[in-house]
């Protein structure tokens, strides 16, 4: 697939590389690549996936990096429907209105 100039795309590049990282840090974290992804307008004229571009961000930054995604998209979800919760507001709501009738009934104000 091939990305345009002017496509909205998304980039990743390596900020800081494990070598480069402060001898301070926890082994695992010394041992890990600062990375970044960074989503915005596509600036070369052309380019595939893998290959190295420049956007420019919706605030105005440029920012380089490999492309890795064409009109990226948020593919995460809330997991699987729990029946038990779909009734929750239904059953919410009508208690609450025996709650009001109860309480005018008994000449109490509602608020």
């Amino acid at each position: 697939m091939t990305a345009k100039k002017g496509d909205w795309v998304r980039i990743h590049s390596v900020i800081l590389t494990a070598a480069q990282r402060t001898g301070s840090l926890p082994e695992d974290t010394r041992a890990t690549d600062i990375q970044m992804w960074t989503k915005g307008f596509l600036l070369d004229e052309a380019a595939a996936l893998g290959d190295e571009v420049t956007v420019e961000t919706y605030i105005g930054r440029h920012q380089s990096g490999t492309l890795t995604q064409i009109e990226p998209f948020y593919d995460h979800n809330y997991g699987k429907c729990v029946p038990e919760l779909l009734y929750i507001g239904r059953s919410l709501r009508a208690d609450l209105k025996e709650y009001e009738a109860q309480r005018k009934e008994e000449g109490q104000d509602e608020r």
